[in-house]
C-alpha cells in the first residue's frame, strides 16, 4: 500500500537533496516522477527545485489556488509513479488532503519535504496538517554550532534573531540559520550577534 511521507528538518538538514536523490533512484528504475513545489518558492526560479549542493531538477509549480487531486486524475492518473513534494510547508491545508486523497485512492506514494517550524518555533499550516494525516514522519536532521540538534530555524537580521514578522519570508543561509533550541534561547535572551554561514 503507497504512503503519504512527510520527512522534515531545520534548514540545511538536505531535504531539497533528499527529494532530488529520491526522485533520481525512481526514474533510474524507470518510474515516472511528478516534482512539484509551491508557488511560494521563487527563490530557485519560476520552475525548478534546486539544492544547496548544487543538486537541482525542473518541476511543476503549484499554485495555492489550485486543486492537486484534480490536476492529477486529469493529467497524472496512469502516468505517474510517485509525487515529490519539495518546500511542502507552503503548501494549503486542503491541498494536502488532497495529497492524502492521491495516496487514498490511486495507491500513489506522495513524498512531502520541508520544514516543521517556522522562526517563531510555529508549525505552518500545511506542515501541521502533515503531521495529522502522513503515514510516515521521519526527522532529517543537522546540527547546530554547537553540536547540538538543530530544531529552530531562526531568522537573522543585521546579526540578531528576528522574533516578529511575516511567517513566510523566502530566504536561504542569507536569512536564516539552524539552531538547537538552547542557542536559540540564549541567543534571543542575550542578545548575541549571530554569524550566518557562509557570511564574513
Amino acid at each position: 500500500m503507497a504512503k503519504l511521507y512527510f520527512k522534515y528538518g531545520a534548514m540545511g538538514s538536505s531535504k531539497t537533496a533528499q527529494a532530488l536523490i529520491t526522485k533520481y533512484n525512481y526514474e533510474e528504475n524507470d518510474l515516472q516522477v511528478w516534482l512539484i513545489k509551491p508557488g511560494a518558492d521563487t527563490r530557485d526560479g519560476e520552475n525548478a527545485v534546486k539544492s544547496r549542493i548544487g543538486l537541482q531538477a525542473a518541476a511543476q509549480v503549484i499554485p495555492a489556488d489550485m486543486d492537486i487531486y484534480q490536476f492529477f486524475v486529469a493529467n497524472k492518473a496512469g502516468a505517474c509513479d510517485v509525487v515529490i513534494l519539495d518546500e511542502c510547508q507552503f503548501m494549503t491545508v486542503a491541498q494536502i488532503d488532497q495529497l492524502r486523497a492521491i495516496v487514498n485512492d490511486y495507491n500513489i506514494p506522495v513524498m512531502c519535504f520541508g520544514l516543521r517550524t517556522d522562526f517563531q518555533t510555529k508549525l505552518f499550516p500545511g506542515s501541521l496538517r502533515l503531521m495529522e494525516v502522513a503515514d510516515n514522519i521521519e526527522e532529517l536532521k543537522t546540527i547546530c554550532d554547537c553540536g547540538a540538534k538543530a530544531t529552530v530555524n531562526a531568522r537573522i537580521c543585521d546579526g540578531y534573531i528576528v522574533t516578529e514578522g511575516d511567517q513566510v519570508l523566502l530566504g536561504g543561509n542569507d536569512a536564516y540559520i539552524a539552531m538547537c533550541h538552547r542557542c536559540y534561547i540564549r541567543g534571543i535572551r542575550e542578545k548575541r550577534i549571530i554569524k550566518l554561514h557562509g557570511q564574513n
